[in-house]
């Protein structure tokens, strides 16, 4: 996610400093130390401003969230919503998702939020679209087997292309759908999912189960 450089980014951060984890990699494979009696480990790869982590967390008091976030700028504002909401089960890192082995241990997530990712449109970025099967490999080895993945996004062709990927994984998909919200709203959206929504852009959606996989053999693909 991109934003404006802010002036007071630190002293934000600083004053947020309780809901970010500085040492991710300390952390693998205890993460649960933060909350002991959590019933769940959830992580959200790219939580943006926090709308989705914020409510998410709210609603299930019980689970230990994890949200990940590059953008040090958004990080902060979800993390503002975190602390004014007083919410004492969500927590932060500003990493990138391609080292999440170093951070988690195997089979450590018991589910993981794909919201909203850049589609990477162009052939020669396909590595980088957070569906791509490098991806799901990583994801797979630290999501418990029979945890899932729920993928969101938009952008209809980046979805056509995930869930090739998925078959090509043998992964199984389940609750897939190319118009989540075409009888009323389902679930929490985030906040680039309500403009969406208020613009009648159709939301696409599924659940992957995950498992131990042998990773397939690159193929040619076309641009999306």
């Amino acid at each position: 996610m991109r934003m404006r450089r802010m002036k007071n980014l630190e002293s934000r951060m600083e004053a947020t400093s309780a809901y970010r984890i500085a040492n991710p990699a300390d952390y693998k494979g205890k993460w649960r130390t933060l909350m002991q009696d959590a019933t769940s480990l959830w992580v959200e790869v790219g939580c943006g401003k926090g709308k989705f982590t914020a409510e998410t967390a709210e609603a299930n008091p019980d689970v230990l969230l994890i949200a990940v976030e590059r953008c040090r700028e958004a990080m902060v504002v979800a993390m503002e919503k975190a602390r004014n909401m007083n919410l004492k089960n969500v927590f932060f890192i500003d990493m990138d998702v391609a080292n999440m082995e170093e951070i988690f241990a195997g089979g450590e997530i018991d589910r993981l939020f794909i919201n909203f990712p850049d589609p990477w449109p162009r052939k020669k970025n396909a590595k980088r679209r957070l569906t791509h099967r490098s991806f799901l490999d990583k994801y797979c080895r630290t999501v418990k087997t029979g945890g899932e993945i729920h993928f969101k996004t938009d952008n209809a062709p980046l979805f056509e292309y995930s869930v090739e990927e998925f078959a090509a994984c043998g992964l199984q998909v389940n609750n897939l759908t190319r118009n989540l919200h075409e009888n009323g709203i389902v679930g929490i959206m985030t906040g680039y999912e309500e403009k969406f929504y208020a613009l009648g852009t159709p939301i696409n959606r599924c659940e992957v189960v995950c498992k131990p996989f042998v990773m397939p053999k690159e193929e040619k693909k076309e641009e999306m």
